[in-house]
């Protein structure tokens, strides 16, 4: 127990500023000069002052003016970790290794490294690929793929693209860098939920035009989907693909609200919401309820876009639901044009700490999943598959690409390259460079001009290292990397390469009787129904009592 004293020896500091106050000031009065020292000795007595007599916080009670340093400490904390504390190759949430390669490469700079890899190679997890002896020379590294083959405008995709960040996510100078960008290198900007702003239109980039649950930029004053203004924004010429959201990796299953103090007039002409109130995006469609109904939506969202690609995102959950809108294609013959997984890692969009740390499904076995189920239903061949989940480098894409992807897109990664520095203060308001944030005094630093051509240059830098990959490796485009490909330490005298650690189904394993061997789909395939969302029966019984 603390010994009771007179005056205890945390309040020192408290005491130290009222005699410096007491004594200064009449020095200071006498003298004639050095009014600054009672000014700081004064105002620290004034919050010494307010600690004692405030009830919020206890500690400054307890510890006036010395309690405010630690609260300080607190708040820099991250900045601290990551600039003096934190090794170049701990991923949190991306190294200090990640994030330099991608500004040296938006920055158009050397990004060799000397003296070998600091990477743990015999420790288990660790990953690479396999070279070849007799490499290929590949003329370009501009590496396409065709999406809506069967479509009256199909799109020729890059095999790198930036994923969904949304204007009032980010700021002003930050879409407009982003797509002027894209514009240079010739690959897509994906709009995000928040629909086409100014800033997506005047560079001219290829946009995908992401709708979600709250049908921004083509929605009735209620919420409802409108036929008209969807039209209006679909039938423009950047837009080049139209894809619906059904979650996202940041927070499945889950809507948001942007507050009305920020629905600013330029969010509100983007969104088609009025100005001031609360916008929300609900957790749910209103447009479908079915998978059926899904696949409906899909076809009707094509034809009254003039025939352009058409396809979703989700990121994996239940996995009888994503088994549901499949076996809703084989039975009515409707196929989105494009899937997208979004891997439960996160992205830029805020999320309560159970949704990003503990809710949705990572995207090696999301993607596994997804690419499996379409091998399994014979419907592969007709869905070009994308896929998002800290994608920096070009052995990210590589990786992706073997696990069954035929595109990558990301979004942090080109947050780095318009010079974001992992503040981790995206939600707040506050971005130090000016990318995720509505302050114009913030965002209007961010140069257009300089920030769109690092865009450019990490794109077309990644590209390039993908091309090098390709070569060693005796390939000739991305498409031709599969699981054979990637290598992963399993244990220190064991390595084993991706098609033989993940299981892979053959094309219509799952249109037969037989059982696969693999669980979730022995359980859930044959249970799933196109007409509902709906969990099985056995699940459902399961939710009635904790006997099991």
């Amino acid at each position: 127990m603390e010994k009771t004293t007179p005056f205890p020896l945390r309040y020192s500091a408290y005491a130290l500023s009222i005699a410096g106050l007491l004594i200064s000031l009449p020095v200071t009065l006498w003298l004639g000069h050095g009014y600054l020292v009672p000014v700081a000795f004064g105002a620290l007595t004034a919050l010494g002052t307010y600690d004692l007599l405030q009830p919020h916080h206890t500690v400054r009670r307890n510890y006036p003016i010395m309690a405010n340093f630690r609260y300080l400490f607190e708040s820099i904390g991250p900045e601290i970790r990551q600039y003096f504390i934190q090794s170049d190759t701990e991923e949190r949430p991306f190294s200090r290794e990640q994030r330099t390669v991608v500004y040296q490469r938006a920055k158009d700079i050397l990004d060799k490294r000397p003296f070998g890899s600091q990477l743990p190679m015999y420790e288990e997890g660790f990953e690479w690929m396999n070279h070849s002896l007799t490499p290929t020379r590949l003329d370009h590294s501009d590496f396409r793929i065709d999406i809506g083959k069967r479509c009256e405008k199909p799109y020729s995709a890059s095999v790198f693209n930036i994923s969904a960040m949304s204007f009032g996510a980010l700021s002003a100078n930050a879409i407009l860098s982003l797509n002027t960008g894209a514009r240079m290198g010739g690959f897509y900007h994906d709009t995000g939920e928040g629909s086409i702003s100014r800033y997506h239109r005047e560079p001219g980039g290829d946009l995908v035009w992401e709708i979600g649950s709250g049908y921004f930029g083509c929605r009735h004053p209620d919420g409802r989907f409108s036929e008209e203004r969807f039209r209006a924004n679909a039938t423009l010429d950047p837009v080049k693909m139209i894809e619906v959201k059904l979650s996202q990796g940041a927070k499945p299953g889950h809507g948001g609200i942007l507050p009305g103090a920020k629905v600013t007039p330029e969010i509100a002409e983007a969104r088609g919401v009025p100005v001031g109130e609360d916008c929300v995006s609900p957790s749910s469609h209103s447009a479908f309820s079915t998978p059926i109904e899904l696949l409906e939506f899909l076809d009707h969202l094509r034809e009254l876009s003039g025939g352009k690609p058409v396809g979703f995102k989700l990121a994996i959950g239940h996995p009888w639901e994503w088994f549901a809108i499949v076996k809703a294609m084989l039975e009515t013959g409707r196929k989105p044009d494009f899937i997208v997984v979004d891997g439960g890692e996160g992205g830029t969009g805020a999320a309560p700490l159970e949704f990003i740390n503990r809710l949705g499904m990572p995207l090696t076995e999301a993607l596994l999943l997804v690419h499996n189920t379409l091998v399994g239903a014979g419907l592969r061949e007709d869905i070009a598959l994308g896929a998002a989940g800290k994608i920096t480098s070009a052995f990210d894409i590589a990786r992706t690409l073997a696990l069954g992807a035929d595109w990558c897109n990301a979004a942090r990664g080109y947050m780095f390259a318009l010079g974001c520095i992992q503040a981790l203060n995206c939600h707040t308001g506050r971005c130090p460079s000016g990318v995720a944030t509505q302050d114009p005094r913030r965002g209007n630093k961010l140069d257009v001009g300089l920030k769109s051509q690092r865009v450019y240059n990490f794109h077309r830098n990644t590209l390039e290292a993908l091309k090098n990959l390709l070569e060693a490796s005796g390939l000739n485009h991305p498409s031709e990397l599969g699981p054979e490909h990637v290598i992963r330490r399993i244990s220190k005298t064991e390595v084993r390469s991706y098609l033989d650690i993940f299981p892979f189904l053959e094309p219509g394993d799952l249109l037969g009787e037989a059982d696969t061997g693999l669980p979730a789909f022995d359980k859930y395939w044959k249970e799933a129904k196109a007409d509902t969302f709906e969990p099985p029966e056995f699940i459902r019984k399961l939710r009635e009592t904790k006997l099991r």
